[in-house]
């Protein structure tokens, strides 16, 4: 039995390896056409004018000045009120 799995499997062995092979072959010509679909998904971006680009910075800097004000308020408070509530439960 075993040596009968064996056989099947060399024979299997060529025909993978010519599947193998064609598939290396076929290699080069999937690179040709992913670089022809990156060219072409290329053309269709746009690039934000300056002033755009320099609005959205400057709401996302101000955004995170907000949020960080934010969280700095609310760590403050629940601090305060552990450190409050600690030294109460250690009276």
């Amino acid at each position: 039995m075993a040596k009968a799995i064996t056989m099947a499997e060399e024979d299997r062995k060529p025909a993978q390896q010519t599947q193998a092979v064609a598939a290396w072959k076929q290699r080069p010509l999937e690179l040709v056409q992913f670089l022809k679909d990156v060219r072409s998904e290329m053309h269709k971006v746009v690039v934000p004018a300056r002033k755009e680009v320099e609005t959205t910075t400057a709401v996302v800097i101000g955004t995170v000045f907000v949020f960080a004000a934010y969280f700095y308020l609310v760590d403050t408070v629940i601090g305060r009120l552990v450190h409050e509530l600690l030294h109460r439960l250690a009276n």
